[in-house]
């Protein structure tokens, strides 16, 4: 479809110039599935004419048409999660919670920026506004995962959690109950109640993804952690599980006080009591991951974060806790300063935390395994996927492992039944890469987690990054944000040299991304060239990158 220009002079037609039409993705897809029925165009041919990030309009509500014509943005942040959201502002995620437990539907919740405490009233609200934060921020990732509308790095005004106020930069305030709408697809925000439309899927859109699929080889996982976001992504097309971040099971109000036992026990027997309690509430989880993916696989990473993100850090949360764990303030209070990092990103996290309490990887451990065999009794057949984060060493690595074999072994023992399962590591530490020969001699599958290996090859975190960026996209010092495109010159280096150094010890090493670039089509694109097994994204993403599969697969021919 061309969108031409011309002028007539004196009688005469001059045409000034013709390019490619913009259409929607709707009509995107409709001219291409039209045009192989009429054998205008290969299938080939047809799934290279649609941009795959167009398909994201087709799995979110948008606001109606002319109400967005006609309504003015009180401020612009970045477009974090695709989609259209509008409700009632709340300043905390307990508030949030509070609200929709009272019969509120329709939430907005505004932080300064999110944390994963801040999971239940994310899991509640529409849309998630933050002033601080980048594209792959806490609240961009998880919004992603969710579904949810997020707009983050909203700088120009002023949020008040204290005061429960929001400021524009006119100087207008709003408060707590105020209706607000967002615009995830373009970082707008406005005052007020836009109305929406729910997203329609075509059965042309079903004709061609069967397409890319068919062409594709690269295969295509989600990021998922629960059951309800499993579900959504299976719907979508994925085939398994790439990540499963543990951690955030353990935020629901119900489980957060047996994490916080097991953090302020001063004795083994007491942690273990704690992870005892936690136990049951994880199988329960991964046995309905597992049910949900079929008999897909389920790469499940262990608990990843410094514990003190489990822990209160404002004086009045601390005694309130310090009441509910029979402790006093004071000694709550020491703990959690000395639970405090200089900088958590390259604290005690990951596998040093295994390391420190193996208890926690036994607890795992069991919860997986047991699960597994729950799910196999009942007509599955489940071999679970078990990812050791943070490793940086191959006798890190190995000492963890040791503690996940003999843990379930003596659970499959025990149970009598023949069950496989597989152990491997996330590769996000730049020494991980390069010493990947080591560790593939032990691991059965990587998982390269580029969040975080982007974070530590470039030095900067990828939450603070948005504050000087625009600079470097300004002074032409970089194109692009690389924790939303993989920068292939340098991480991707050391992704392919991780995958070369893993073939050559291990042949049929499985190999595979879960950062969020494995969303992103360039990335994509990338990761067939580079011989990988999978990509993994977040569930309202996976369409996407079966897209960008298809498409890399055809260029490569």
């Amino acid at each position: 479809m061309q969108d031409m220009e011309f002028t007539i002079e004196r009688g005469k037609l001059f045409m000034l110039q013709t390019r490619n039409g913009k259409r929607t993705a709707q009509a995107a897809l409709k001219i291409a599935v039209d045009l192989v029925h009429e054998g205008m165009l290969t299938k080939e041919e047809a799934i290279l004419k649609v941009e795959p990030k167009q398909l994201d309009s087709l799995l979110h509500p948008n606001f109606e048409a002319k109400a967005l014509k006609d309504a003015k943005p009180i401020a612009k942040g970045l477009p974090a999660s695709p989609g259209a959201a509008t409700g009632k502002i709340y300043f905390t995620a307990d508030d949030a919670a509070k609200a929709f437990g009272n019969g509120e539907k329709q939430i907005i919740l505004v932080r300064l920026e999110t944390s994963p405490e801040d999971i239940e009233g994310m899991h509640v609200s529409q849309g998630i506004l933050t002033a601080r934060g980048g594209m792959t921020s806490h609240a961009a990732v998880v919004a992603r995962g969710m579904g949810r509308c997020c707009v983050a790095g909203c700088g120009d005004v002023k949020i008040s959690e204290e005061n429960k106020t929001f400021t524009d930069k006119a100087g207008k305030v709003y408060k707590e109950g105020d209706w607000f709408s967002l615009d995830g697809s373009t970082g707008n925000v406005y005052s007020g109640q836009l109305p929406t439309t729910a997203p329609e899927m075509t059965g042309d859109f079903g004709t061609f993804m069967s397409w890319a699929d068919e062409l594709r080889t690269l295969k295509v996982r989600t990021n998922a952690d629960t059951p309800a976001d499993a579900a959504q992504a299976y719907q979508f097309g994925a085939e398994g599980i790439g990540l499963c971040r543990t951690e955030h099971m353990f935020f629901d109000s119900d489980r957060i006080k047996s994490m916080r036992e097991m953090i302020v026990a001063r004795t083994e027997v007491q942690r273990r009591k704690a992870l005892g309690k936690l136990l049951p509430m994880q199988r329960e989880d991964f046995e309905g991951l597992f049910r949900e993916m079929k008999d897909f696989p389920v790469t499940i990473r262990y608990l990843d974060p410094p514990l003190h993100e489990f822990l209160p850090q404002d004086d009045e949360e601390i005694q309130a806790l310090a009441k509910e764990m029979d402790m006093t303030f004071e000694d709550l209070k020491a703990l959690v300063v000395s639970l405090h990092e200089f900088n958590p990103m390259l604290g005690h996290r990951g596998c040093r935390l295994a390391v420190s309490y193996p208890e926690i990887a036994e607890m795992q451990t069991r919860a997986v395994i047991e699960a597994a065999i729950n799910v196999n009794k009942k007509g599955m057949n489940v071999t679970p996927e078990i990812m050791i984060p943070l490793v940086g060493d191959v006798k890190e690595f190995k000492y963890v492992k040791d503690i996940v074999v003999k843990t379930a072994d003596e659970v499959i023992k025990k149970a009598g039944v023949k069950l496989e399962y597989k152990v491997g590591t996330m590769i996000e530490i730049p020494r991980a890469a390069i010493t990947a020969d080591e560790i593939a001699a032990e691991a059965d599958f990587f998982s390269f987690g580029t969040n975080d290996l982007t974070q530590m090859a470039f030095g900067f975190s990828r939450d603070d990054a948005g504050r000087f960026l625009e600079d470097y996209y300004e002074k032409k010092i970089y194109e692009f944000d690389p924790f939303a495109k993989l920068d292939q010159s340098g991480v991707g280096r050391l992704v392919q040299m991780a995958a070369d150094l893993g073939r050559k010890v291990r042949p049929d090493i499985k190999l595979g991304i879960c950062g969020e670039h494995g969303g992103d089509p360039a990335s994509v694109e990338f990761c067939h060239k580079a011989g990988l097994n999978y990509v993994s994204c977040s569930p309202f993403r996976v369409p996407i990158a079966r897209l960008a599969a298809a498409q890399a697969a055809v260029k490569a021919k």
